[in-house]
């Protein structure tokens, strides 16, 4: 460490740049400390941008000739770390309201101007996923890290506010939610040599859980279990999918919101789950101004425009089988999908944003899908055709929220678990609150980084987790 020795002032408590900046207390000292972003000036003044993550803000530092030593200045680069103490000041130039008279430096850690990777020339996205152990401290993410997590406190500030209760599902499972197979396994067995029955299936007598275990893809089954003893719960939490696609769209680890209500049917699903986004959507609105003003004017030029969109009317709901007749008519008329329309398919995001954005232009809950492309939870209609399930879709991303009221009758859930060959062995404990008493109950999953992407701007989902896990990619 290096210091200023002549003029180090002793016992001044540190001020948050975001506190800092709102002060108006001049001709007091104060003492700040964070990362340099930029160094200009002259052979008089000396100007240094300091950041510390608590606002997108930056506050100067002014340093005059020969109030810091030469030895300590030439080591106040980009990316350098230093505690400053000086004199809060009004500023003299146009963007900020006060600056700091810099009387004292201690460097903190150097950062070598020939080897820190975020100078002041832009990166791209691809670049800086490479150095994802840097890119917070770049405007554009840590903005989006400080949303990240306003919208955290939002989920839970919703549910709890609405009297719903945390509850926290496991994260290693033996069962399947979604019946996909895509899981990524636990074990301990060593991979070279495994032990395996006559049939060349691996036997997991000796494994940790004596039996094949997996990583989560849903919290939900537990959840429903849940909400049939304490009505109202929902889960947040991280869940996994061993899907190999390299999307903007998909991650392999990512985090869910699903809540599960007792006695709620689809419409009140429906009706929660625009309340709930709508929710969340304000208090980005309300309480990210800063940083939802530069991702504004950096990344998407419409944002703000779009999120307050969102919450001027209430969204279209329609049925599937209408949605499928809107599209066909726009391919009758012209109109170029990369992926074909007919009732049965599962829609393409191009699809679901084609209703969102030119035909509705306001989101949409689209309901009642085959029952074919569906989970095997979900309650059927009395057509035999379609479930009670619902999707929200939303501009630029699609659907951002997937949900359904759940199959309480246990003889249609069993014969739907055996028409899908769904081991039987790992479902028994699912089963047992269809038995004992079932109750009608609904719920929904929203992926938190989808609902990022909508409030951020940001194009692709590796830019709104800090450290994404996506096929060849476990980085950091």
């Amino acid at each position: 460490m290096q210091y200023n020795n002549d003029i180090l002032i002793m016992g001044i408590k540190r001020t948050k740049i975001v506190d800092a900046l709102a002060l108006t207390n001049y001709g007091s000292e104060i003492n700040v400390k964070g990362w340099v972003r930029t160094k200009r000036g002259n052979k008089n003044v000396s100007f240094i941008a300091l950041n510390d993550g608590s606002t997108i803000k930056n506050i100067q530092l002014v340093v005059d000739a020969g109030s810091i030593s030469e030895d300590i200045l030439k080591d106040v680069t980009t990316g350098a770390c230093i505690s400053c103490i000086g004199t809060l000041v009004q500023s003299q130039g146009a963007g900020q309201t006060v600056e700091v008279l810099a009387k004292s430096i201690e460097i903190y850690g150097k950062a070598d101007v020939n080897e820190y990777p975020l100078q002041k020339k832009g990166c791209s996205m691809e670049f800086l996923r490479e150095i994802a152990h840097l890119r917070p401290r770049t405007n554009t993410f840590g903005a989006v890290f400080r949303i990240r997590h306003n919208m955290a406190i939002a989920i839970h500030k919703f549910f709890h506010d609405k009297g719903f209760f945390y509850f926290h599902t496991p994260i290693i499972t033996a069962s399947d939610c979604e019946g996909a197979g895509q899981m990524f396994q636990v074990t301990t067995k060593n991979l070279y040599d495994l032990k395996k029955d006559e049939n060349g299936s691996i036997i997991y007598d000796d494994d940790f859980f004596g039996k094949m275990a997996s990583l989560t893809v849903s919290g939900q089954l537990e959840g429903e279990l849940a909400a049939t003893a304490l009505g109202s719960i929902y889960t947040f939490g991280p869940t996994f999918r061993a899907e190999n696609s390299n999307t903007p769209r998909h991650l392999a680890e990512f985090w869910m919101i699903e809540p599960e209500v007792a006695f709620n049917d689809l419409y009140d699903n429906m009706d929660l789950a625009e309340e709930f986004i709508k929710y969340c959507v304000q208090w980005a609105l309300d309480n990210c101004q800063d940083d939802l003003a530069f991702l504004n004017q950096m990344i998407d030029k419409g944002l703000i425009e779009r999120l307050q969109s969102v919450l001027k009317a209430p969204f279209t709901r329609l049925p599937y089988t209408e949605g499928i007749k809107i599209l066909e008519e726009a391919v009758a008329k012209g109109k170029k999908f990369e992926f074909p329309v007919y009732w049965g398919c599962d829609l393409a995001s191009e699809h679901e944003r084609y209703l969102v954005e030119e035909h509705f232009k306001n989101p949409v809950i689209l309901t009642d899908y085959p029952k074919e492309i569906k989970a095997f939870y979900m309650k059927q209609n009395e057509d035999g055709k379609t479930v009670r399930a619902m999707d929200v879709l939303f501009p630029t991303i699609g659907e951002i929220i997937g949900g359904s009221e759940r199959e309480a009758d246990y003889n249609k859930l069993l014969t739907r678990i055996q028409e899908l060959n769904i081991p039987m062995k790992d479902m028994w404990w699912y089963l047992d609150t269809r038995k004992f008493g079932s109750c009608p109950h609904s719920g929904f999953g929203l992926g938190f980084e989808r609902l990022l992407l909508f409030v951020t701007g940001m194009t692709n989902i590796r830019d709104v987790i800090p450290f994404p896990r996506t096929p060849r990619s476990a980085e950091f």
